[in-house]
């Protein structure tokens, strides 16, 4: 997720591409607390998942590479804002990703739960991560940022094979970095590390070096060629590699009975890590999503824009409504679903989100406004 404050001239397609994926979260987020009675593995086993669960769980996974990458991508335009001096973007990000990594910490942990006896480090730390690391790399030429970046997506399945057992050493950073794990475990709280975050770096860095495509040097033209490129070389290089099905996803896919099945399997991804097929389908996806918001008139899909133009307020808020819903919810009902509350179908899931998006529409827009007009410090964060 973005967290950059109001540029001058802000790009529409940015923050239109946002919004949508903001949308998605919020259907993933609602699954997670309406029909967490049906879990969802990562991968998933798609002959023990409903083909309806599978797309919707599978939608969500656009959403964190989409909101990284354009973290980078909004942190360049942030260091070069348009007719004026460049901007001091290390700092920045130090600041940005402090933050953010404070808000998942405290708000955001305490929002899942409604309680504090467990710390689990997810999308937002992340973000945090990403944002202090490109910080440092901020201070390399840009074309070895890119180059570093794209290294990573390619390269970091080959580190698989690497592992650590708790208690040794190496084990607490390996974590972090690569492979999803417990920090601690304790009693009374334990801290779980759910995002790794190596892979998510050398996204962040691709964002950042693909940026100049933004400037208001280059043409729509141009730009659309670039990310149409980018996105049907991502497309390709995928189909390549998961046909040979050796690198790229820790679990090959398999051919089924049912074609939808064998689909189903052949886009079936691991997340967390993100391994470097996830990427080459969301981030192939994402440029050519980019590639044609630029032919579509912006006020046509201007509430989009207004969801992305306020993400962290956005995200904060769906959280907590989320929380005091299911509250209420389960105060009603009670636990009708073992130890959960939740609904029988995958079209509640969607129905529930198509009125949450509609209910905190007004709030968004309003708070994106005040946002673009405001010249105070904190507003900035959000």
């Amino acid at each position: 997720m973005n967290h950059l404050p109001h540029i001058k001239k802000r790009v529409p397609s940015i923050d239109i591409l946002r919004g949508i994926v903001i949308l998605l979260m919020l259907v993933d987020h609602v699954r997670e607390r309406v029909f967490l009675h049906h879990q969802v593995t990562d991968p998933m086993v798609v002959d023990e998942t409903s083909s309806t669960l599978f797309f919707t769980r599978f939608m969500a996974h656009f959403c964190a590479p989409v909101f990284i990458f354009l973290t980078g991508l909004s942190a360049w335009l942030y260091a070069n804002p348009i007719n004026k001096p460049q901007r001091d973007v290390k700092t920045f990000l130090l600041k940005r990703g402090l933050f953010i990594i404070l808000l998942e910490v405290t708000l955001v942990n305490f929002s899942w739960f409604g309680s504090y006896d467990a710390l689990y480090l997810q999308v937002m730390w992340a973000i945090g991560l990403c944002m202090i690391a490109l910080a440092f790399l901020t201070l390399l030429p840009h074309w070895l940022i890119g180059l570093l970046g794209v290294s990573i997506i390619f390269g970091h399945n080959a580190l698989d094979a690497i592992n650590f057992t708790s208690g040794e050493l190496g084990y607490s950073i390996w974590t972090i970095l690569h492979d999803r794990g417990y920090l601690y475990v304790g009693d009374a709280f334990k801290v779980k590390v759910s995002y790794p975050t190596l892979p998510w770096i050398g996204v962040i860095c691709l964002g950042y070096f693909i940026a100049p495509l933004f400037s208001a040097k280059v043409s729509a033209t141009h730009r659309i060629q670039s990310l149409l490129k980018l996105g049907t070389f991502s497309l390709l290089t995928l189909f390549i590699i998961r046909m040979i099905n050796v690198y790229g996803e820790p679990v090959p896919w398999a051919v089924f009975d049912s074609w939808l099945l064998t689909l189903e399997s052949f886009i079936n991804f691991t997340k967390y890590p993100p391994s470097l097929d996830f990427l080459l389908l969301t981030l192939g996806v994402a440029f050519i999503v980019l590639a044609q918001l630029e032919t579509i008139t912006s006020d046509k899909l201007d509430f989009l824009r207004h969801y992305g133009s306020a993400p962290m307020f956005f995200y904060l808020l769906h959280l907590y409504v989320l929380l005091a819903l299911y509250l209420i919810l389960e105060s009603i009902f009670g636990t009708n679903k073992g130890h959960y509350f939740g609904v029988d179908s995958v079209w509640q899931v969607w129905l529930i989100s198509l009125l949450l998006s509609l209910a905190l529409y007004l709030p968004t827009k309003t708070f994106s406004n005040f946002k673009k007009n405001s010249q105070q410090a904190w507003v900035k964060y959000l």
